[in-house]
This record gives structure tokens, sequence and C-alpha cells, in this order.
């Protein structure tokens, strides 16, 4: 009998035992995964914080432990009754605080670029647009850097409005500011919250922490020279009817919200327009010529095009620095997923990922290095949670492939030679 009592003793402690440890290996679980989830979108005064937090945590979950030690069972076991109870609504507030909602729906019904004007565009450059979106809800803007014009603006009404948060593709006119200052190079090392990164590595990957590191050095005033410079918060076109302006703000966002660091990992604070960023790539694209962007709409205006220069951009020197990492992007970093359906030519890009009040971006803004010369590319797209920078990316590769495909360079590369040889002839006649 009394072996009897000591068995069943020992089962009731043994299950004492397995709850408390399942308990409290529960809670650390929880407080390591709330560390991660902080590290990754915090600044480093900000990680010294959550460290901070969670060390005053541990030291009172020691004391909690002591106390216990030294209650009777019956305190320990409601202790354990309490802290059960409490456990589901701990898990439940987690996830409620890290899954976003959205509200937007990444997909239309509408044929895509329904009612455009299309008089003045290339209609395979259009088509094979068209066909990349598919039914995704978005726009996409194909440039020539060159000479400013656009040969294709599917679902012109995004393209023209007000815009959106840039979200990280930002980061191109932060870049080319903090080279421009002499701030760093591509390949200075910037010591970070527990690592270090280049400039390279940044962008392919995104960095925020590294752009927010450069915000805070550049401060808001040389930031928003610089963006201004590159285009951002004035019209990017030339007389195209119905273009709406992106806003760049005269002040940096709160500090409690992020303040410039904030602005210059995501753009926070910030509305760009597709024919903006595009306007800006064009110019790395081709050495620092900013153009005003066209785009002729009726037979007048395409027998009379004339490229309109918007201003120089001092930046040649700096565009090699810029174009690592763009290629990197594109080669194993965020953008990896273009080269899932194109890799027959050099594209160089920068996704941009972000959300506000339910609506998901996602943008990819690129320059290709075609047989026929450089060709920029912005695509666009709004939605939920199927949209973001990378989809955009896929979109993009999605788009050269029509191209190449329909043998659009071959065939333009033949027009030119014809041309080029229309031309001898009659000169040659003349003489």
């Amino acid at each position: 009998m009394k072996l009897s009592d000591l068995r069943l003793w020992g089962l009731v402690l043994g299950a004492v035992l397995i709850s408390w440890s399942r308990s409290h290996a529960l809670d650390a679980q929880h407080t390591l995964h709330h560390s991660k989830q902080t590290s990754q979108h915090l600044s480093a005064g900000a990680h010294a914080h959550s460290r901070h937090r969670a060390v005053s945590g541990t030291s009172a979950h020691r004391a909690s432990s002591t106390a216990t030690t030294v209650h009777s069972k019956a305190q320990h076991s409601a202790s354990q009754t309490q802290k059960s109870s409490i456990r589901p609504a701990s898990l439940h507030r987690r996830r409620h605080h890290y899954y976003e909602r959205f509200t937007a729906s990444s997909f239309t019904d509408a044929p895509i670029g329904e009612g455009d004007v299309t008089t003045g565009e290339d209609p395979i450059v259009r088509q094979a647009a068209i066909d990349a979106l598919g039914d995704m809800n978005g726009t996409a803007v194909v440039i020539n850097p060159a000479n400013g014009r656009i040969l294709a603006m599917v679902n012109q009404k995004l393209a023209l409005s007000p815009g959106a948060e840039p979200c990280s593709t930002i980061k191109l006119s932060v870049a080319l500011a903090a080279l421009s200052e002499g701030l760093v190079t591509r390949d200075t090392m910037v010591q970070l919250q527990g690592f270090r990164m280049n400039m390279t590595q940044a962008i392919a990957h995104s960095n925020n922490l590294y752009f927010e590191e450069l915000g805070r050095e550049l401060g808001f005033d040389r930031v928003r020279h610089y963006a201004n410079q590159f285009g951002l918060g004035e019209l990017a076109g030339y007389h195209i009817d119905g273009e709406q302006l992106g806003v760049y703000p005269d002040e940096p966002i709160p500090a409690a919200e992020g303040g410039v660091g904030r602005m210059c990992s995501f753009g926070q604070g910030v509305s760009m327009t597709p024919l903006q960023l595009g306007a800006l790539v064009a110019a790395i694209a081709n050495g620092g010529t900013l153009y005003y962007l066209q785009h002729p709409t009726s037979p007048d205006e395409i027998a009379g095009f004339e490229p309109k220069v918007k201003r120089k951009l001092d930046i040649a020197r700096f565009v090699p620095d810029l174009q690592d990492g763009m290629a990197g992007a594109v080669h194993y970093g965020t953008a990896r997923s273009l080269r899932s359906n194109f890799q027959e030519f050099p594209v160089f890009g920068k996704t941009g990922t972000c959300s506000d009040s339910g609506t998901r971006f996602g943008w990819f803004a690129s320059y290709s290095q075609t047989p026929l010369g450089n060709l920029v590319t912005v695509f666009f797209l709004e939605g939920g949670r199927p949209t973001f920078g990378p989809r955009a990316a896929e979109l993009t590769g999605e788009f050269y492939k029509n191209l190449w495909d329909r043998n659009y360079f071959a065939g333009k590369d033949q027009q030119t030679a014809s041309a080029s040889t229309a031309s001898a002839t009659g000169t040659t006649a003349a003489q």
C-alpha cells in the first residue's frame, strides 16, 4: 500500500513538473519570437531598447520563479492554472500584432488599360506589357532613356495618379545622395547592429537599417535637396494630360515615427508617381540627363517629337556604384524572380514593398541593356497580400520575355539597318 502511495505521488509530482516546464518553454519561445521580429525592423537605438526590455523580462521571470519555490503546493498549482488561462490570449495578441490585414484586391476584372490613349505608343511594347500584367491590378510604364519618350503606358489612370509611398525604391535616391556627398562608396562597410554591410549588398537585399543610417548621417535637408534634384516633388512629364503631382514633404516625419531614417529606408511620408520614378531611373540609365517625359498622342506630336531636357545631374561617375547593387538585386537579391522568366540580357533594378491603410504596394523600377540600347520600365502594383515588389520584378521578366519571343529586338535591328541603308543610298544619289 505504501508503495502504491509513493507511485501515486510520483505521478502527481511528474505531471506538475511537466506542466511547469511546458509553460516556461512557451514563454521563452514567445519572448525569442518577439525579439527576433523587433530586430528586423527597428534602428540600432530601438534594438537597445528591445534588449533592455528582454533583460528586464528575464529578471522578473527569475524573481517570479524564486518566489514560487517558497510558496505552498496549492499556491503553486493556482499560479500554474492562472498562467494556463492567460496563455491563449497572449498568443492571440501576437498573431494580431504580426499579421497585417489587407482590404484592397490585387486583381481586376476589367480589361487592363481600357480607356488608355495609345496613338503614339509602340503597339508591340504595349501588348507585351499588357500580357505581362495579366489580371494584376497595376500599371506598367516603358521609357526610352535616350530621349524621354514613353513607349507604352498601360493603365494610365493609375500611372498618372498622385502616386503612393515609394517603399524601398526611395533607396536609389538616397544612395545617389550619399555617393554625391562622399559619405560612402559602394565598398564602404557600414557598421550596423550586429553586422556590417556595403552599398552593393544593401541595395541588392534592400536593407532598411543601412539606409536609415545613411539618412541620419545625411540629415533631412540634404536628403530632400537631392530628392528634388532627381525630380521628386515635381511633375515628370511635359504637358501630359491628367498627370498629377507626387509629394516630397518640406519637413521630416516625427522622430516617434522614425524620422528621416524611416523616410530613407522605405519612403514613409513621401508620395511618388510611376512617372517620377521612371524619369529618375532613365537619368541613371543614360548617365545623368533628366528628361521631361513625353507621351505623344496625335500624329502631329509624333511627327514633331523632340527630346526636352529638364536638367543635367552630376551622377555619371556614381552610376557604376549604383549599378552593382541593382545588378545584385536581380541576380541574387530581392528581384531574382525576374530571372525565372528572362535571362537574355542584363537588367538592373530595385524592388519596393510596403503598405498603407489596408493596401499593399509593389514596385519594380529597372533599366536593361538590350541589343538596341537601354530600356526603362516601371511596374507598380496595388492590392493585398499577393502584391509585393518581387512580384513586380517577375512581371518585368515576363514583359522582356514577351518582347524577345516576338523578335522585337531583332525586328527593330533590321528596321534600323534598312533605314540606315536607305539614307546612305539617298545621300549618294544626291551627290
